[in-house]
């Protein structure tokens, strides 16, 4: 690999790359611009008030999209079969750093749930890391399911099971349900039977309603969705000042850094609900555009998805495609109050460094997949050896055969006699 190619939009070769990969990259970059752009007059205010420096989260995101850009432009032009061999690694890697934020005094709690780990003073959130290698490794399972055995099976959907469950006891039940639905949906589209299916999705459903009636937060969440003038000064605020943000865009926005609801009204408007910042200030137009953007980057995805070559190929553009968009629409569907409260980032859009890069490597993922489906596989045939020329002294074996094959004669032969012949005397008349 040349070094042009780890530079972000320098890439070269990416002329060369099937149509959808050349789509879905510039459609990636700008989701990525907009994003950033949105973030930036989003978290302005905030960083201004607690650090003195407006561009304090901006310039923390801008870093993370470096290291994000690096893993990118790695993983568009490494072979997927590389990726998918240590993938199950990585995977057990987060999983392990997740089990690790359980442990009382070591996991760093921010508004009450403990799901970080503190590097220096970067914020490392596992459960966003581990979901594309989650992708990769269901994708790998479920898409050669009837060739395992089955302490293979019952090894993998074990460490799924204790992935989700760590991730819950967090807590954080958003991406817990995200990554049960992730893989549900995979396990779906590779053809794993019903009876498994709907044992999963109900044990599943059990187990989120058992962590909603253990905790009260969680049950507030949801009432506060139902209704949230009920209480507005409490667990209904930050919905009700969401819908406000929303309304004050109407059509065409309030113009770009001229939110009102992000100086002080609206809490965490640089992350979860961002989008009613970006609502408010492009208005109604600009709401449209981007659920268009999402629509043709989920369609891209779908289109990817059929012309995969192999079944792990179409399980991980399916997934990724789930990730992606789905977590998008989920997010703007808690800004919008058609969903209960949840903490998902909204992808290229929220700021977090761990979102930032795990956004950046599943559209890298996506994209490869596009260029190992509609590209041409260059194969090098082995050299054969010339034959000798053959002497036209000596008989070939195709010409003994085709004298062999040759039709007897029509005209009659003469038949040997059975009688020996009697010699006749030289001098007898």
């Amino acid at each position: 690999m040349k070094l042009r190619q780890l530079i972000p939009f320098f890439d070269t070769t990416a002329q060369d790359w099937a149509a959808e990969a050349r789509i879905l990259r510039w459609l990636t970059f700008l989701w990525l611009f907009v994003g950033l752009v949105v973030m930036f007059s989003a978290s302005y205010p905030v960083g201004d008030a607690d650090f003195g420096d407006g561009l304090y989260y901006i310039k923390r995101q801008a870093l993370a999209v470096l290291i994000g850009m690096v893993g990118f432009n790695l993983l568009v032009h490494a072979p997927l079969r590389y990726v998918l061999g240590i993938a199950d690694w990585f995977l057990l890697i987060f999983l392990g750093v997740i089990l690790i934020t359980l442990l009382p005094g070591v996991g760093t709690s921010i508004g009450g749930g403990a799901r970080w780990i503190a590097i220096g003073p970067f914020l490392l959130q596992p459960s966003e890391l581990i979901k594309p290698f989650l992708v990769l490794q269901s994708a790998r399972i479920f898409g050669q399911w009837e060739r395992l055995s089955w302490t293979t099976r019952i090894t993998w959907v074990s460490i799924f099971c204790v992935m989700l469950v760590s991730i819950l006891l967090q807590p954080n039940l958003s991406t817990a349900a995200l990554c049960g639905i992730t893989l549900w949906l995979i396990a779906l589209a590779a053809g794993l039977p019903y009876i498994y299916l709907w044992c999963t999705a109900g044990g599943g459903l059990l187990l989120a309603t058992l962590s909603i009636s253990l905790r009260e937060y969680q049950r507030k969440r949801i009432m506060s969705f139902i209704n949230p003038w009920a209480d507005p000064s409490q667990d209904g605020y930050q919905l009700i000042q969401s819908l406000l943000a929303i309304g004050s865009g109407g059509t065409f926005g309030t113009g770009f850094g001229l939110s009102q609801q992000k100086m002080g009204y609206l809490p965490i408007q640089y992350t979860d609900f961002i989008f009613a910042i970006f609502a408010e200030e492009f208005g109604l137009v600009g709401s449209i555009l981007l659920l268009m953007l999402l629509l043709i980057y989920g369609t891209l995805a779908f289109l990817v998805a059929r012309k995969a070559r192999t079944t792990v190929q179409r399980l991980v553009a399916i997934g990724i495609m789930i990730l992606m968009v789905g977590q998008s629409l989920l997010n703007i569907g808690v800004a919008t109050g058609a969903l209960p409260t949840t903490g998902l980032p909204l992808p290229f859009f929220s700021y977090g460094g761990s979102s930032m890069i795990s956004s950046l490597i599943s559209a890298a993922l996506l994209i490869r997949v596009a260029r190992e489906s509609s590209e041409a596989e260059v194969v090098s045939l082995p050299e054969r050896r010339l034959a000798k020329p053959v002497s036209t002294s000596q008989p070939t074996p195709n010409s003994v055969n085709r004298r062999s094959r040759r039709k007897p004669s029509s005209e009659p032969q003469p038949k040997a006699s059975s009688e020996p012949k009697r010699l006749r005397p030289r001098n007898a008349p």
